[in-house]
């Protein structure tokens, strides 16, 4: 027992050490633990590994999915939702059909059916892949939100796919009026559960006098409740905790101290690391397991099919966003669109960011390994290897090209967006204006003359006619490293003043996060990147 809690222990400092890694080459962390994952699985100290899709369904993908839906923009999810549901739902049906059609003409034994369950398995792109790969390049902001709106669905799509297409392997039927009402069901009713779900711990947070650890506790038991759910409904519990997610994050400043907010941002951050980490790592570390499974299919094959399967799955993504900007042409002649223009960058570069990860992975380990008649579930193994092949091919090369191509294509923001630092110029501006104006036409006459509020009025106009005149670069970089600085001598000499036995610690402690807490103003503020 010791032993292996050791070992994990040293898994987890190696995902540490990767990340790291992957930091300092400018290399998207999934990626690189991915291949770490490859190299240690055929090491002896490193215990076998053997993903429960249980554990990735029900343990990982609610919190990891709520914590993007919290950060998720309300307004570009609605300014490109036509693309993104489109993305989410058409295009995944779509691929997975191509997937369908050229697996059972590729592959021997292989029928319809279960080409629809592979193509169900391997259709949706990972949300956590395309997101770090987007954190070292630069690209316009609405392709961001596409990619991560799309991500935020796709799986409900993938899994409906998936679920229907398992029964017509099982009882080798398929009614297609009757899966396109459970489809919107699904979809419809999974929704309607979130929200319910989602306002009821909005009353309860809103109600009920809790501290921040317990909004903390509240907040990471909501997604697990959606889901749980939903799922026990036969619903989707994917879109039960996104919608749920949404709600709970555009009231977040309504039923949430200004503590429990700062706390609970910690707390996810360092959550959804974690997480991550130990997904992509489980991925590369379960290649022996599965090569274990493969059976008579000589492994050759199984390579060349996993290759095959992964180049149509990419090339029919990237003809889909391609046909998709062309159909936005032609329908923007009669409804308005976001973008009546998208030309072809942008589909190329959202076609290209499709890398699979650990959905497609627990999806495939959940197929049974026996139908209801007892006979063994045909091709499991091989699909279970085509989806890790899928996986393998698409994080490894297209998240190593992604940042190339990017500047290959080299596509020009078309929004036109201020920068950070102008838009955090602007907004302090209008908030010291707004707080200045407030101050002045304060009806308490004794709060207009109170001297301190008057100091506090005199301080922003400060600050208002500060902003104004730090557009110059150069001077607001110096402004920032040396405010950094004296902030870091306060920090030494509460250090100092600690030794003196007549001080109180906690009061200590209290004045260190007020430091930590000015130090993030200023970096956010001012733009400036942690060192």
């Amino acid at each position: 027992m010791l032993a292996t809690f050791g070992q994990y222990i040293v898994l987890i400092v190696v995902i540490m050490l990767l990340v790291m890694l992957a930091n300092k080459l400018k290399v998207a962390y999934p990626v690189m633990l991915v291949l770490g994952g490859l190299l240690l699985s055929f090491q002896t100290w490193i215990p076998s590994v053997k993903i429960d899709p249980e554990l990735i369904f029900i343990i990982f993908l609610p919190p990891l999915l709520y914590e993007a839906a919290w950060y998720t923009s309300w307004k570009e999810l609605w300014r490109w939702r036509r693309v993104i549901s489109s993305f989410a739902f058409l295009i995944v049906l779509v691929t997975a059909l191509v997937v369908a059609i050229f697996s059972s003409w590729l592959i021997p034994g292989f029928s319809l059916a279960l080409g629809f369950l592979l193509g169900g398995i391997i259709s949706p792109p990972d949300a956590v892949s395309a997101s770090a790969v987007l954190r070292f390049v630069k690209v316009p902001k609405r392709l961001s939100a596409i990619v991560e709106g799309e991500s935020l669905l796709n799986d409900a799509g993938s899994l409906i796919i998936f679920r229907f297409s398992l029964i017509a392997v099982e009882t080798g039927r398929f009614v297609f009026h009757e899966a396109a009402l459970s489809f919107v069901s699904v979809i419809v009713m999974g929704i309607a559960t979130g929200l319910v779900i989602g306002y009821i711990f909005y009353i309860a947070l809103l109600k009920l006098p809790t501290t921040p650890q317990m909004d903390i506790v509240l907040s990471i038991a909501a997604p697990y409740v959606m889901y749980i759910v939903a799922e026990s409904m036969h619903f989707s519990g994917v879109l039960a905790v996104v919608a749920g997610g949404l709600y709970l994050s555009a009231r977040s400043h309504r039923y949430l101290s200004y503590r429990s907010r700062f706390q609970g941002t910690t707390v996810w951050s360092v959550l959804g690391f974690v997480l991550n980490g130990l997904i992509f790592m489980l991925i590369g570390l379960e290649l022996p397991e599965i090569i274990r499974q493969l059976g008579e299919v000589s492994m050759g094959e199984a390579i060349k099919y996993g290759l095959l399967i992964t180049g149509i799955l990419i090339v029919s993504r990237i003809v889909c966003t391609l046909f998709a900007s062309v159909f936005t042409v032609f329908i923007s002649r009669y409804i308005t669109t976001a973008d009546n223009r998208p030309g072809w960058r942008g589909p190329i570069l959202l076609g290209w960011a499709g890398m699979r990860g650990v959905v497609s992975l627990a999806a495939a380990l959940s197929i049974p390994l026996q139908l209801k008649s007892g006979a063994p579930f045909p091709q499991r193994n091989l699909i279970l290897f085509i989806t890790f092949v899928v996986i393998l091919v698409t994080l490894v090369v297209q998240g190593l090209t992604f940042p190339a191509l990017i500047r290959l294509v080299n596509m020009p923001d078309p929004d036109h967006h201020a920068s950070p630092e102008e838009q955090h110029r602007q907004i302090r501006q209008q908030l010291a204006a707004a707080t200045i104006q407030f101050l002045e036409s304060h009806p308490d006459d004794l709060a207009r003359s109170n001297s301190l509020l008057q100091q506090l009025k005199t301080k922003l106009q400060q600050e208002e006619a500060f902003m104004e005149h730090c557009d110059n670069t150069h001077e607001l970089g110096i402004f920032g490293k040396v405010y950094l600085e004296a902030l870091d001598h306060q920090r030494h000499l509460l250090h100092q003043i600690n030794k003196n036995p007549t001080i109180d610690e906690d009061i200590i402690r209290e004045q260190h996060i007020l430091l930590d807490l000015e130090e993030e103003k200023v970096r956010s503020r001012y733009v400036i990147e942690p060192e």
